[in-house]
């Protein structure tokens, strides 16, 4: 891997040493890819904002959105590991560009459609399209930074998570609103027309943004390339049994048990994502900028969290007690907001307190598979568990729908999803603490 540069040996690297070296290659990487990825999000959860309006227009049940909503996750889970194999072989650049056009060309065809069905294929094949981008950008991730500093790394990059939120929710309001009836079309379908470019641009603009791996970026030196390789064999000679194949990535314990935590983590975060515009609807808030400026401040206090918890979780070096504790926190949070359903304020506080507790402890739990696989088994071992944990995609937005249109209210679900985080927590404490502590 490190063969075309000089050996890892030649240039001694502390842990302490190379603090410019890593900012320069954060600055290079990270924001670019954080647009990307609040980008793909911004994608992903307008339909919650564009079911303002779509229900009424097309004359479809809470059910059918809930459905339709819930099979791009069907379409994610299935591609899942093979889009992350083709990435590992053609490199980032090429398939994180042919996964950004593709989706945002396919998310702004959404506002053509009329019947269900066009929406449940759609929705399929977009899921399709956007498969393979977050495990891939993980995965790309471990090529440029050790296990140690991958917390924090992570963090920043998957702050585009709540920030598609924070923007993406008075932006979509406002363009339900204001271009309502533009053109003879609905706000909703201005919406996935103009939310869909930036993704298209942002694709073609990583063709120049992301080299494949450090040893072919230009901007930097043999002595940093040097620096860089010594840290990562520091790294890769710390992780013991780390392994390698894809069978070691797939048929691995673990990696099912990392599935099974990330599961109960997007139960919680789509819940609030997809359904927090309905929520806030339901306790007596009506505009839709309104409700788009209310849905950030749960979004802005996962940002916060989400930099808070993975810093700290890589300067104690802990990362099971970061997943406990911060899970717990949301799990109540989750159950107590179906107390205040009809307050919209205590609704927006009790998801503000989930948020930022459930999505803090995303860049910690995406630090775990790489400290135990390696290569082809962290490719396979990213892909595996964002498939297994995205069936709460499809659990999510159907079971809400679901429940909502039989009761009247999502409180049911919640309660399903709070109980579920509790699960995680045990799977949690279940890992080897020397293994994914470092």
């Amino acid at each position: 891997m490190h063969s075309s540069i000089p050996s890892p040996t030649a240039v001694p690297a502390g842990r302490d040493g190379n603090e410019d070296l890593y900012k320069k290659i954060v600055w290079r990487l990270i924001p670019f890819l954080c647009f990307c990825y609040l980008a793909a999000y911004l994608d992903r959860i307008n339909v919650g904002f564009a079911k303002l309006q779509m229900l009424d227009h097309l004359q479809w049940s809470e059910t059918a959105y809930g459905l339709g909503a819930g099979l791009f996750f069907l379409g994610y889970i299935l591609f899942e590991v093979p889009s992350n194999l083709i990435l590992e072989r053609v490199g980032a650049k090429l398939w994180i560009a042919r996964i950004m056009i593709t989706w945002g060309i396919l998310s702004g065809l959404t506002m053509f459609v009329t019947t269900p069905t066009q929406f449940y294929i759609l929705r399929f094949v977009l899921g399709a399209a956007e498969a393979g981008f977050l495990p891939g950008v993980l995965y790309y991730l471990t090529l440029w930074f050790p296990t140690y500093r991958r917390g924090k790394i992570i963090a920043l990059f998957m702050i585009g998570l709540p920030l598609s939120s924070v923007i993406g929710g008075p932006l979509s309001g406002w363009i339900i609103g204001h271009f309502d009836h533009m053109n003879g079309w609905r706000g909703w379908q201005w919406l996935f027309l103009l939310e869909a470019i930036p993704s298209v641009l942002l694709g073609i603009l990583t063709f120049w943004a992301l080299p494949n791996n450090y040893q072919s970026a230009q901007w930097l030196n043999n002595e940093e390339k040097s620096r860089l390789a010594a840290d990562l064999a520091a790294d890769d000679a710390e992780g013991k049994g780390v392994k390698h194949s894809f069978k070691d990535g797939f048929f691995n314990l673990k990696v099912w048990m990392l599935g099974g935590i990330d599961f109960s983590i997007l139960l919680g975060t789509y819940s609030i994502s997809f359904w927090m515009p309905s929520f806030i609807r339901a306790a007596g808030v009506q505009d839709p900028f309104q409700i788009g400026l209310m849905t950030a401040i749960p979004s802005l206090a996962g940002v916060v969290g989400m930099l808070m918890i993975g810093a700290s979780s890589d300067r104690r070096r802990e990362r099971r007690w970061h997943l406990i504790v911060p899970l717990t926190i949301g799990a109540i949070a989750l159950v107590v907001s179906t107390f205040v359903a009809h307050h919209a304020w205590l609704t927006v506080l009790a998801f503000t307190v989930a948020s930022a507790v459930i999505m803090g402890a995303v860049p910690v739990f995406f630090s775990l598979p790489a400290t135990f696989l390696k290569g082809t088994a962290a490719a396979t071992g990213f892909a595996l568990a964002c498939s297994l944990a995205n069936i709460a995609g499809l659990v999510s937005n159907s079971l809400i729908g679901w429940v909502t249109d039989l009761t009247g209210s999502g409180s049911a679900a919640l309660w399903l999803f709070a109980g579920s985080l509790m699960v995680s927590c045990l799977l949690a404490f279940a890992l080897p603490a020397k293994q994914v502590n470092r």
